[in-house]
């Protein structure tokens, strides 16, 4: 909404609570109004104030958090929608075309696989899945002159595999192929992917970001000028666009970003600490254990490792339920990012779309989101839980 140039170098920190917006010049407001207006006045037939002339093309809120999305990434430009699956969506309609095909994770996330698999492919886009940890099965997956999208997690959904983003771009480089990187898990403080090749970021603004549990979002970002022509146009074309309401939201949300994050990832390795000790337990998934797969990988490309630990249990399907069930700090529950600590089974609840398919998860696979409460209250509900259904 004006020049940010002076933060082209300013920290993390300082560009989330003053990139995107400046006080306004009227009032001194230092936070960006919500701008409940479907329409604007015009100067004349034609004659646009600052390019505002209905809210599906452009809205001065949603301006605010693309332009803050966008500087957090250190991408020129982002581009705020409804959901992760609408930003996902439009990003799919807007580079891809019939007759396409796009190499996804083995993994991935369930919502992302299903428009793929449903949606996309009755479009005559094709996909292929690879494990995004491995380079050279990524690369035997792309098909030259079709692959357009080389599409990855980083961590993963929910089995936190880590893929080399800087390997993965140049493999998709190589072969004429975009690098997407789903930048969700880490949040734009932990991982920079386009600072490591990616061509485009991907966010479900309703997880870290917003990170209150309060709205749902998605957010696209990109640093080179056609590709954003291409996302804009597409964006505005199909209209699944960020509300206002939605915008301010996930805005106020990313001023405390960075240190929801440093205490996610607090809480969230002395999680994985004392799962990794529990009898009951027979695997921890978490990037930050020296015994995970991804970890040098992971140390080299995250500021830290991040809020979310997956366990299995010794007990199988029947105690990973019963685990779900019994605690008390960390709420039953979908979704993920948010300041409560949630606990969900994935194959039964966000990854069900997947069952016996490749991305079908482990049945005695239980995936916690570490919120911010005290950490000794969320270990000794965890404790609890794993006891009481051994």
């Amino acid at each position: 909404m004006s020049d940010h140039s002076h933060l082209d170098h300013a920290g993390f920190e300082t560009r989330a609570i003053h990139a995107g917006y400046t006080p306004d010049p009227t009032t001194g407001a230092v936070i960006p109004p919500i701008y409940a207006t479907s329409t604007y006045a015009q100067d004349g037939v034609g004659g646009l104030r600052n390019g505002y002339e209905y809210s599906r093309s452009a809205n001065p809120t949603r301006t605010a958090l693309e332009d803050t999305l966008a500087a957090l990434e250190g991408g020129a430009h982002g581009y705020a929608f409804a959901s992760g699956l609408a930003a996902e969506d439009t990003l799919i309609r807007a580079l891809c075309k019939p007759g396409d095909h796009v190499v996804l994770p083995n993994d991935a996330y369930g919502g992302t696989f299903r428009l793929f698999d449903k949606v996309a492919t009755a479009w005559g886009v094709q996909h292929s899945p690879a494990p995004v940890t491995d380079v050279d099965a990524v690369k035997a997956a792309i098909r030259p002159g079709e692959t357009r999208l080389v599409w990855v997690e980083t961590p993963t959904n929910p089995l936190l595999s880590i893929g080399d983003i800087e390997a993965l771009a140049a493999v998709a480089h190589d072969a004429g192929a975009l690098l997407v990187v789903d930048n969700t898990f880490a949040s734009s403080y932990l991982q920079q992917p386009l600072a490591l090749g990616a061509d485009v970021i991907v966010h479900s603004t309703t997880k870290y970001a917003g990170g209150h549990s309060d709205v749902v979002g998605g957010a696209l970002v990109v640093d080179d000028d056609a590709l954003a022509q291409r996302i804009g146009f597409h964006q505005n074309s199909i209209g699944g666009v960020a509300g206002p309401f939605d915008s301010w939201l996930v805005l106020r949300g990313l001023k405390t970003l960075a240190l929801r994050m440093e205490r996610h990832s607090d809480n969230a390795e002395k999680v994985a600490d004392f799962l990794s000790t529990h009898p009951a337990v027979s695997q921890v998934i978490y990037p930050g254990l020296a015994d995970h797969p991804g970890h040098a990988i992971a140390s080299r490309q995250m500021k830290r490792y991040g809020g979310m630990v997956s366990f299995r249990v010794k007990g199988g399907e029947e105690q990973a339920l019963a685990i779900c069930a019994a605690t008390k700090v960390f709420t039953l529950g979908e979704s993920l990012g948010g300041v409560e600590s949630l606990i969900e089974h994935p194959g039964r609840m966000t990854h069900a779309s997947v069952a016996g398919t490749d991305l079908e998860v482990p049945a005695d696979l239980v995936r916690l989101s570490v919120g911010i409460e005290t950490s000794d209250d969320q270990l000794a509900d965890l404790d609890r839980a794993l006891s009481t259904t051994v």
